[in-house]
C-alpha cells in the first residue's frame, strides 16, 4: 500500500512539473504575442484551488492531474467584445499562432536541457559497460563478444555507461549490422561486427541488451539475507537478517540464483532450510507463498533480499561538471533523446519495435516512484526523459495535439487561407479516437505488467 501512495505522489509531482512547464510555454508566448489568456489550468475537472492576477487571468489547480490547458480569448469559441477582438487568438497572424502552439513542446525540450544540466552539476555516477556474461547462441556470442570485455564504442558513438550502449543500439534498429569496439582486461582493443539483420524489439519488457544476448556485469548476490518483506513467508518462518542460507531440503546452495530457481518452483510447498545464524546451524521450515506473474504464471515467493557484493573500485565513477559544460552536455543529451524518440515512433510504425513496449500513466507512476526513491539525480534524469517524450508526443500530427494544430497552421501559411472548419472538426474527431485508443492500449500494457 505504501508503494502505491509513494508512486501516486511521485507521479502527481512529476506530471505536475512537466504539465506546468508545457502549458507555461503556451502561456508565455501567448502573452508576448498580445493574446488575452482567460485561464491557466493544471489538471482537469473540479478546481481545488484558484486565483486571479492583475490581468484577470484565472489560475486553476484541478482535481484530475492528467494534463492541463491554457484557455485564450478566441472568437471561434466565445463571443468577443469589439474592443477586445485584437486580443483574441484567432485574430493573430498565422506565424504568431504557430509560435504559441509550438511553445509548449519547446518549453519541454528547454526544461529537459536544464534538468540534465542540473544533474551533471550535482554529479552523475556511471558504471563501466563491462559484459558480465553472453547468452549461448545469441547474436552477441555469434559476434565474438565475451565476458569481462568493456564496450567502448558502438558504430561512431563513444560508450561510457550502459545507458549510452542501450540508446546507441536502439538508434541502429533496422541496420544490417554495427561495429562494436571492445577492450579486454589487458587493455587490448578488438572490433566485432554485431549482426542486427532482422533484430526487433518485439517482446514486452525485454531490454535491447538482453534481446541481443548481452548481460551486464553485476556484483554477485550472496546467500546472506539483507532484508525481509513484512508478512512474507520468510518472516512467518522466522528467518532473520544476516542468516546465511546453506542448504534447502538437503541440497547445498552454491549461489543466489540457484535459490531463486528453487523457490519459484515451490509455491505452497514446505521446504527445510538449513541456515547459519551467528555461530549455530538451524533447520527452519519455510513455505513460499504463491503469486501470479506475467502471462498468468504462478511462482513461489519467499520475500527476502540478499546482501550484494561491492562494485570493484574502478567500475564506478562519479563525474561532476561545471555550469557551462553541464549546459552543453544537457543540449547534446536532449537532442539525442529527441532523435531517439522520433526513431522509436518510426520503428513502432514499421514494426521494428512492438507496441507492447508502450507505457501509460501507470508505467510513468512506477518510474516516477522508483526514480524519486533513488534520489535527486535519478529523478532529474527521469523528468528530462519524460519531458522530451511529452514534447515529442505533442508534436505528432494528430489534430487534438499541438502537432495537429501546427499542421493546420502550416497548411494555412502556404494556402494563404485557413483549413475549413468542417475539415478541422473531422480531424479532431479522428485524432481524439486515435488518442483514446493509444491511451487504452498503453494502460492495458501497464496493467499486464503489474
Amino acid at each position: 500500500m505504501f508503494d502505491f501512495f509513494w508512486n501516486l505522489g511521485s507521479f502527481i509531482l512529476a506530471l505536475g512539473i512537466l504539465v506546468t512547464v508545457h502549458e507555461y510555454g503556451h502561456f508565455w508566448v501567448a502573452r508576448k504575442a498580445g493574446v488575452k489568456v482567460l485561464r491557466f489550468s493544471i489538471g482537469f475537472g473540479k478546481p481545488l484551488l484558484k486565483w486571479y492576477d492583475k490581468y484577470n487571468t484565472e489560475y486553476v489547480i484541478a482535481a484530475i492531474p492528467l494534463g492541463g490547458y491554457v484557455k485564450m480569448l478566441d472568437e471561434r469559441v466565445d463571443e468577443v467584445p469589439e474592443n477586445q477582438r485584437h486580443l483574441s487568438f484567432n485574430a493573430k497572424s498565422v506565424q504568431a499562432r504557430i509560435a504559441i502552439v509550438a511553445a509548449g513542446p519547446m518549453a519541454n525540450f528547454l526544461f529537459a536541457i536544464f534538468a540534465l544540466a542540473a544533474m551533471y552539476m550535482v554529479g552523475v555516477q556511471t558504471i563501466k559497460p563491462v559484459v558480465g556474461s553472453v547468452v549461448e547462441g545469441s547474436r552477441a556470442e555469434q559476434a565474438g563478444i565475451m565476458p569481462t570485455q568493456q564496450i567502448i564504442k558502438i558504430g561512431d558513438d563513444d560508450i561510457s555507461n550502459w545507458q549510452d550502449a542501450t540508446f546507441s543500439l536502439m538508434s541502429h534498429l533496422g541496420d544490417k549490422s554495427v561495429a562494436v569496439t571492445l577492450r579486454n582486461e589487458n587493455y587490448q582493443q578488438t572490433v566485432q561486427t554485431l549482426n542486427l539483420d532482422g533484430w526487433k524489439l518485439d517482446q514486452q519488457d525485454v531490454p535491447p541488451l538482453s534481446s541481443l544476448g548481452i548481460v551486464p556485469f553485476r556484483p554477485q548476490a550472496t546467500l546472506v539475507i539483507a532484508a525481509i518483506t513484512k508478512n512474507s513467508a520468510a518472516e512467518q518462518a522466522n528467518l532473520q537478517v544476516n542468516d546465511v542460507i546453506l542448504a534447502v531440503n538437503g541440497e547445498t546452495m552454491s549461489g543466489w540464483q540457484q535459490l531463486v530457481n528453487l523457490i519459484t518452483q515451490s509455491a505452497n510447498k514446505s521446504l527445510q532450510f538449513s541456515v547459519k545464524r551467528q555461530d549455530s546451524i538451524k533447520t527452519i521450515t519455510v513455505t513460499p507463498k504463491r503469486r501470479v506473474v506475467s502471462n498468468g504464471i504462478e511462482q513461489g515467493f519467499l520475500g527476502v533480499a540478499p546482501v550484494v557484493e561491492q562494485w570493484p573500485d574502478d567500475f564506478v565513477e562519479t563525474r561532476h561538471y561545471g555550469p557551462l559544460d553541464s549546459i552543453v552536455l544537457g543540449i547534446k543529451e536532449t537532442w539525442r533523446l529527441i532523435t531517439l524518440s522520433f526513431d522509436m515512433i518510426g520503428n513502432l510504425i514499421t514494426g521494428q519495435v512492438s507496441v507492447k513496449n508502450l507505457s501509460g500513466p501507470v508505467g510513468i507512476a512506477v518510474g516516477a516512484g522508483t526514480s524519486v526513491s533513488y534520489g535527486l539525480v535519478a529523478f532529474l534524469s527521469f523528468l528530462a526523459l519524460i519531458s522530451v517524450n511529452l514534447g515529442v508526443f505533442n508534436l505528432l500530427p494528430l489534430p487534438v495535439l499541438d502537432g495537429g494544430h501546427l499542421m493546420y497552421y502550416i497548411i494555412e501559411l502556404f494556402r494563404k487561407k485557413p483549413v475549413s472548419e468542417k475539415t478541422q472538426e473531422f480531424g479532431f474527431k479522428v485524432g481524439a479516437l486515435l488518442l483514446i485508443f493509444l491511451t487504452c492500449f498503453a494502460l492495458f500494457n501497464d496493467v499486464s505488467r503489474l
